[in-house]
């Protein structure tokens, strides 16, 4: 496929690796390029705009509903676009990283929707990064059938039966070094984004779907809206006709639950509706006013969605979306099935239980992250359900959301016990470990956990440090015996590289925002080619 436009000349600087050349062709980088030229200054002034909005709210101003966007709030004629092909029944949606092995086992998995995720769940190494293209290039041309050597066949099921898939790019905040384009790194999000649409966009259209997408960390509605004009950008530029791209937008930020409603609005040609993503939005509280008292976060397992300020989000979540025609998706059940028949039945018991609060609160369908979790899942969902596919006429008008609600985080604020300090400092040394190995997604104690879950665990540290409801001595004794025990459980781990890392993310006098950029940056760079080719 050739753009009949100017070239934008993007150069890859890392070495050449198997296949890499099915994605990185000439074309495909001129058209990320050519994004990245388009939208690249937008997307530094919207990061400098975050920084201003956090200096803002950290120096005392109040966080609540826009004025100046009132009208878009109080105007009850408009809506999204209708449900697309493959998207009008989610019930089960199955998360997971672009890898092969999930990829056949997603697909054949029974959920409606698979999100393949470069973001959380993928460590950014470039193998990981293009190696992911290559996963969902295969899986619409069905070439991605295989054979472990210890003879388990993993091979797709007929067409009908696999689920859409949406493909999750990272965050505005990331950058891709591996690609150069006027002189700096192009941002990551158009990377994931603009290789996928380029190569798949008019394949999933062939099938009956289209090209479907999960927009993560948006703050606000301009993030939303730079996202819209990308789209209409990319199918202008393939001839793809405008609207047929669909987005659901992650409200994982405190700051974007007071715009649900001008989120969907900038997207409403391309909305799929929102997903309430709960440890990010967690993170998010922390990281916005966890200089105040009153955010003090107790241990992170008392911290469910039963919890009055979490119950508000949520059901505004659903009441926004039913308002305005769109999918409202719940969050994640993260159990992995166990051996044992009685831990097994305790997870599945939990997953039911939050299953059944999500869809009697009005969602439209939840996610999972191992198929072993679908048949709960639908069929919590198909009783409420029946031969529905969705909810959406169930409207909410009941819930009344007020600024305060979403913010009355006082009501369960606590000191840790040590145990949940100890917990968080566990699970951010193994998950790290793991990053740093190029492992996005990990099994920890009975959990898939992600990016999300280590910087929740991470960031509650920093707080409860910061607001001296455990002291210093205390988390470098635990962290010191935690590392000992990562290095039996983890004999490869780089156990000094895990610890500066957790060092300078959670025990600084200043919170870096993300863990992600700092780690990539100092420890995954390592295929950059000494001749750079173009």
């Amino acid at each position: 496929m050739t753009i009949s436009a100017p070239a934008r000349h993007v150069r890859v600087l890392a070495a050449p690796g198997d296949r890499h050349d099915e994605i990185l062709t000439p074309d495909a980088l001129d058209f990320v390029g050519r994004l990245a030229a388009a939208f690249g200054e937008r997307r530094r002034w919207l990061l400098k705009e975050r920084r201003r909005q956090a200096i803002r709210l950290a120096t005392g101003s109040p966080l609540d509903f826009p004025v100046a966007t009132s009208a878009v709030r109080a105007d009850r004629a408009w809506r999204v676009a209708p449900p697309a092909p493959g998207l009008t029944d989610r019930r089960v949606e199955i998360t997971g990283p672009p890898e092969r092995r999930m990829a056949v086992n997603a697909l054949n998995s029974g959920a409606q929707v698979w999100m393949a995720d470069f973001e959380d769940a993928t460590a950014p190494t470039w193998d990981n990064i293009v190696g992911g293209q290559l996963v969902l290039l295969d899986a619409i041309e069905r070439r991605i059938d295989f054979t472990t050597p210890e003879g388990r066949e993993y091979r797709l099921d007929t067409p009908e039966r696999l689920a859409t898939v949406m493909v999750r790019p990272r965050g505005w905040h990331l950058d891709e070094r591996h690609l150069e384009f006027d002189g700096g790194p192009v941002p990551a999000s158009l990377v994931d984004f603009g290789l996928y649409f380029f190569h798949c966009a008019q394949r999933r259209i062939d099938a009956g779907h289209g090209p479907y997408f999960y927009l993560p960390k948006l703050e606000n509605h301009y993030e939303a809206r730079l996202w819209n004009d990308v789209f209409v950008l990319a199918q202008e530029l393939l001839g793809i006709p405008r609207g047929t791209v669909r987005a659901t937008v992650l409200i994982e930020t405190i700051t974007a639950a007071f715009q649900m409603e001008e989120i969907l609005h900038e997207l409403r040609e391309h909305s799929a509706g929102l997903n309430a993503g709960r440890w990010d939005y967690l993170f998010s509280l922390i990281k916005t006013f966890g200089h105040r008292t009153d955010f003090l976060l107790p241990d992170r397992a008392q911290v469910t969605m039963t919890a009055p300020f979490m119950r508000a989000y949520t059901e505004l979540l659903v009441r926004t979306c039913h308002r305005r025609g769109a999918h409202a998706i719940g969050g994640m059940a993260a159990q992995v099935p166990s051996g044992d028949p009685a831990a097994h039945e305790a997870a599945l018991a939990k997953v039911r239980l939050d299953k059944e609060r999500e869809a009697a609160d009005g969602f439209d369908g939840s996610w999972v992250a191992h198929p072993g979790l679908v048949p709960v899942c639908r069929e919590v969902f198909d009783g409420v359900l029946g031969d529905r596919p969705e909810q959406i006429r169930r409207t909410r008008d009941d819930v009344e959301t007020t600024a305060t609600d979403l913010l009355s985080v006082r009501r369960i604020s606590g000191p840790p016990t040590e145990g949940g300090v100890r917990t968080n400092i566990a699970v951010a040394l193994r998950y790290f470990a793991a990053w740093l190995r190029g492992q996005g997604a990990v099994a920890l104690d009975g959990l898939m956990e992600d990016a999300a879950t280590a910087e929740i665990a991470r960031v509650q540290i920093w707080q409860w440090l910061r607001h001296r409801v455990t002291d210093r001595e205390t988390v470098l004794r635990l962290l010191d015996e935690e590392l000992a025990g990562l290095g039996a459980e983890y004999p490869w781990a780089a156990l000094d590289e895990v610890r500066e890392l957790f060092e300078r993310t959670a025990l600084a006098a200043e919170l870096p925002l993300f863990f992600t950029p700092e780690a990539y940056a100092r420890h995954l760079v390592r295929t950059t080619a000494t001749e750079p080719r173009a």
